[in-house]
């Protein structure tokens, strides 16, 4: 098999801009949205192998299998946990190059934003689009399998959408940290039993 997935992890919800609403999410007062020590162990669990049955879980946070499964289930229900997925190495899949690229618009219109934002939605060797502030209007993660293909497939492409007046590129020589596992540090911070988390 060309590919293999490494590692199984566990997506959870951060504060995005333009992030869809969910009225779920609204209170950090009501005792749905509390997350005890428990579930921050919990988290910290799933982010580092999702696959773990319930079982091996219940070892480590110190609950019964039931217990992780009622756990697990409303932290999905509450949208903190958004998906479960394959990690794969990126080398062995055949994408061994990787760059960062700083986008500017001409202008801000509703329309070149939507343009370039559709655009890019629709390129699989993007993997992240972020809108920031600065010189650059959007910084992109990008994916490809040799130089040529991220000059020809990807940068080009992006300088043809409309309204985009620069791309600057920068490749990735080597990866010293990366990580899908969010800091939960904070939550532990408190002295009470439970922590209030911002859900949204």
């Amino acid at each position: 098999m060309f590919f293999r997935p490494l590692q199984y992890g566990v997506h959870l919800l951060a504060n995005k801009p333009g992030m869809a609403h969910n009225p779920r999410m609204e209170t950090t007062h009501n005792d749905d949205f509390l997350l005890d020590k428990f579930d921050v162990s919990l988290l910290r669990a799933l982010q580092e192998d999702a696959m773990q049955t319930h079982q091996h879980l219940s070892e480590q946070v110190h609950l019964s299998p039931s217990q992780v499964s009622r756990r697990i289930q409303r932290l999905r229900d509450l949208g903190l946990v958004t998906k479960v997925v394959a990690l794969l190495d990126s080398g062995m899949a055949g994408l061994g190059v990787r760059a960062m690229a700083h986008v500017a618009l001409q202008q801000h219109s509703g329309a070149e934003r939507v343009a370039f934002e559709t655009t890019v939605a629709a390129m699989d060797e993007v993997l992240e689009c972020f809108t920031v502030a600065g010189e650059s209007d959007y910084v992109l993660h990008i994916v490809a399998s040799d130089l040529q293909s991220l000059s020809k497939d990807v940068l080009q492409r992006l300088t043809q959408i409309r309204g985009v007046s620069s791309v600057r590129s920068s490749v990735v020589l080597e990866t010293i940290k990366s990580t899908t596992s969010l800091p939960l540090h904070h939550l532990s911070r408190n002295k009470g039993s439970k922590r209030s988390a911002r859900l949204g």
